[in-house]
């Protein structure tokens, strides 16, 4: 077993897998000369080897002795000191941010004889009666799992007692009666004692922090934002500073740059008389970082340098926990901070402006969820609205939905289909699904800082904090501001940029980056995130290898695709142009009993797919546009089997013919299929059904000669679906090469096939023999590799493949890499051994996930294929695949 602690001094930022991200940037912090509190981590590896066992490492014990001893000499106390204690926090710290995810505790190491040690060292019997029922408090919930509300209710109960509403109004015998209440519920829940030895509290502590890497809000915000379920997390030791030693003491949270916006500034909060917990809770209301200034000037002057020196040295907007201890300044934290997706790209380019980072290193930074994210709609700034409050803009966006006060109701009614916004006086880590499933979050406590604020922002859910003007009564289910009364399933708007809250649902305009897009807005125009989303899409395109081009089936969806930056059409499904009116002509091709009426059936569609093939090729004139042939059943086209049998029954009791309804039951019944998504479909359409893709292929051939003849540039690619056998191929093939000399097509149109069958991955080499291209249809290639019927699994099933870790996201929302992407790149070498100069592309929905980008570029795709409004995002993440 490696070693398993590491001293701060001993460790760096580089070490985030072994240290954590909190580990690690103390370990920097130390090495850098800040003013760090002596302690040590035990490392990530510890932790997995506990949740492998369910026991600690058998020599863990011994590193820890080591480093405490080392500490307590370093310290000159020890733990449970009766005159003058040492005292530690524990608290968890993975390699990838999981903000109050996971567990602390703060003060291991009072007992009931330290306590008054910590009295008398300290002058303050309130502090040390204050920082033990917290002990108390924070211990029984999280060590011993008690339910929280038994603590809040009894300092609520003393509060009232007191006839006060402020912690900060309890006096020493206060708290120490809290105390006593305390350890007695620990006693009636648990059936023991609240530990007195504080080596006993620590290890507690310890595996404590372990299994937290594994409580369902940990679980869920990892399955939220794809982090690996196998890092664990790091546990550090560190030796205590105390905020809420007086007036002249507190802690607070601070940015080196406004993480909503990214302007330069101070940002961050601070209170007075406080432990950290208590900002990033949201339970007390803070003060801004400025004011801080009035307060300690020479704290507040140590702290824009060390955020300065810690801004150069990471190079990035950080993230800083600090605490203030009768003057003196203490860090406690650091990390490159979280940022909303304007803050991304302002910041980056800002930084870019300021020599610190180039532009590569720019496009590095940001994501294609955050491009995502931008181009949401706002609400319309003239829009008449009746503004109840204003608060603190946590996280930008516009999001209107009905009150909901708990996170139980929130998911209830998302299951439903129900906009939400969960509102809350401040939001705990267990409220984490309840934010998932509102369309935004609105509290009355807190501030940038807390949780509401920053789990929000991670997320890229709007979120307004602070409105200190609500008065949110969950029992009664109201909300009560400036005399208006709102109810629990009433629609509020609330703007997470300006931290406007409105009464009702607010119109919303589309945002100025897709207007940009759109080409309605020049970059130049003197809005700032447009500029730098510019400058960072530009050059995207100048370094990115992948091609993007789009999905679309028509004219206007083609054209939109293209002032989004679409490089052609990777996929036109021509299934879509045959709903509507056009179904009867569809049911007269299925009905018909003869060669003549099916080629009359034939005759009547060619002239209305020419006409959409006219349209959609010149809206991608000069570029290239693939076009699948026919692909589902042709039962899909008919009227369901149960609702025809009903209406000829009903005719026949009637004594009515049913005539036209009963040829089209006997159709669906010799059409019905168990498994429709492997039957009768694709290529083999085209090769059971004479006529079909021949009258598909004339269409798009006339018309495109006909574009010709104006003077245009058509680029039709033919695609052949379904293929699994290179024998299908050379048959559709040899009907589409003879069609095409019929029209008198004279240049050269590719004739290629989507590959969506695990067996055409695997004999590529012998297909590629007959295509000029290949299109992985990724839905139907992960639909066949799985055995999964996307319609009905998703639906059944899916979430509890979810909650049990069998997928940390669908395989249909991103790509399976080692079962699906490995045919993928199966398909990709093999294909491209029989020709080299194979043209590759992938066009399901996997073409606009960012993390599935990534992939393509590895396996050497030529390009991607998506939805048009996804265009700018799949641009974006092949200018970062190429990077990285």
């Amino acid at each position: 077993m490696p070693k398993l602690v590491y001293d701060f001094a001993e460790g760096n930022k580089e070490m985030l897998e072994l240290l954590g991200g909190k580990g690690a940037n103390l370990a920097e912090m130390t090495n850098l000369g800040l003013p760090v509190p002596p302690g040590f981590t035990i490392t990530a590896e510890a932790c997995r080897a506990y949740l492998a066992t369910g026991s600690v490492p058998p020599e863990l014990a011994d590193e820890i002795d080591h480093h405490v001893d080392a500490l307590q000499q370093r310290m000159g106390k020890k733990l449970g000191q009766a005159d003058d204690p040492l005292l530690v926090s524990v608290r968890s710290g993975a390699a990838v941010s999981m903000p109050g995810m996971m567990e602390t505790v703060l003060n291991v190491g009072l007992n009931d004889d330290s306590v008054n040690g910590l009295a008398h060292q300290s002058g303050n019997p309130r502090f040390a009666w204050d920082a033990y029922r917290r002990l108390v408090q924070m211990f029984g919930k999280t060590v011993l799992d008690m339910d929280g509300d038994i603590f809040e209710d009894a300092i609520e109960a003393a509060k009232a007692a007191k006839g006060t509403r402020n912690d900060l109004d309890l006096d020493a015998d206060d708290l120490k009666a809290l105390v006593d209440t305390f350890k007695k519920a620990v006693h009636d829940a648990t059936g023991r004692e609240f530990p007195q030895d504080p080596r006993t509290q620590m290890d507690l502590a310890i595996e404590a922090v372990f299994r937290s890497w594994n409580a369902d809000r940990a679980v869920l915000y990892r399955r939220q934002e794809r982090i690996p379920t196998d890092l664990g997390t790091a546990v550090n030791i560190c030796s205590m500073v105390f905020g809420n030693l007086g007036m002249d003491s507190g802690t607070g949270v601070a940015f080196t740059r406004d993480p909503a916006t990214g302007q330069s500034g101070v940002y961050g909060d601070y209170l007075q008389n406080a432990q950290g917990e208590d900002v990033v809770a949201g339970i007390r209301n803070t003060v801004p970082l400025a004011d801080l200034e009035q307060l300690d000037k020479t704290s507040y002057d140590d702290l824009m340098a060390i955020m300065a020196k810690l801004e150069g040295h990471y190079r990035d907007l950080c993230d800083i926990e600090f605490t203030v201890e009768r003057g003196k300044l203490w860090m406690l934290q650091t990390r490159v901070g979280k940022r909303t997706a304007a803050a991304a790209f302002r910041i980056a380019t800002s930084l870019v402006d300021e020599g610190v980072i180039d532009t590569d290193e720019a496009l590095k930074r940001v994501k294609g969820a955050q491009l995502a994210q931008l181009m949401f709609p706002r609400f319309d700034a003239d829009a008449d609205k009746e503004r109840i409050t204003k608060a603190i803009g946590a996280s930008p966006g516009a999001a209107t939905g009905k009150v909901v006060f708990t996170s139980a109701g929130a998911v209830e009614a998302a299951e439903k289909g129900e906009k939400v916004i969960l509102v809350r006086r401040e939001t705990n880590p267990d409220d984490l699904h309840g934010m998932i499933a509102a369309q935004g979050i609105l509290t009355s406590r807190g501030g940038k800082t807390s949780h509401a604020a920053v789990v929000a922002r991670g997320m890229g859910k709007t979120c307004v904090c602070g409105a200190e003007e609500l008065d949110v009564n969950v029992a009664q289910g109201l909300i009560k501001v400036n005399g208006t009364v709102i109810e629990a399933g009433q629609t509020i708007s609330i703007d997470g940029t300006t931290g406007e809250v409105f009464k009702g649902e607010v119109p919303v305009v589309p945002s100025p980056v897709v207007q940009y897009f759109e080409g309605s807005l020049a970059p130049d125009a003197g809005d700032e995130l447009v500029a730098s989303v510019h400058r960072l899409i530009t050059h995207a395109d100048e370094v990115r290898r992948l091609g993007v081009r789009t999905n679309a089936d028509t004219a206007d969806d083609a054209a939109r695709a293209r002032r989004f930056g679409a490089a052609g059409i990777g996929l036109c499904r021509t299934e879509h142009m045959f709903l509507g009116e056009r179904r009867e002509s569809v049911e007269r091709l299925i009905l018909a009993d003869n060669d003549a009426e099916r080629e009359a059936a034939l005759a009547e569609l060619e002239p209305l797919q020419r006409d959409d093939f006219l349209e959609l090729l010149a809206a991608m004139d000069g570029l290239p546009v693939t076009i699948r042939l026919i692909d589902p059943p042709l039962h899909e086209f008919l009227p369901s089997m149960e609702e025809l049998a009903v209406k000829v029954a009903l005719a026949r009791e009637r004594g009515q013919e049913p005539g036209h309804d009963a040829a089209l039951l006997t159709a669906v019944e010799r059409l019905h299929e168990e498994n429709p998504m492997l039957g009768l479909r694709g290529v083999r359409l085209g090769l059971v059904i004479p006529g079909l893709f021949a009258m598909q292929v004339r269409a798009i051939a006339s018309a495109a000669v006909e574009l010709k003849r104006q003077g245009k540039d058509p680029r039709p690619e033919i695609m052949i679906p379904l293929v699994g056998a290179v024998q299908e191929l050379h048959l559709a093939r040899d009907e589409v090469e003879a069609v095409l000399a019929e029209v008198g097509v004279e240049w050269s149109i590719p004739i290629g096939t989507m590959i969506e069958l695990p067996r055409a991955a695997v004999i590529a080499d012998q297909i590629a023999e007959a295509a000029d291209f290949f299109s992985f249809g990724t839905n139907d290639l992960t639909q066949t590799t799985w055995g999964f019927s996307r319609d009905d699994v998703e639906g059944a099933f899916f979430s509890r493949y979810l909650e049990k870790g069998i997928f940390a996201v669908s395989p249909f929302e991103s790509i399976d890499r080692e079962g699906v992407g490995a045919l993928v790149r199966t398909g990709a070498e093999r294909g491209r051994a029989t020709k080299p100069d194979l043209k590759l592309g992938i066009c399901g929905e996997h073409g606009g996930d960012p993390d599935s980008i990534q992939f393509f570029h590895e396996v050497g795709l030529d390009y991607v294929s998506c939805s048009p409004f996804r265009i700018p995002v799949a641009r974006l993440e092949a200018g970062r695949s190429a990077l990285d």
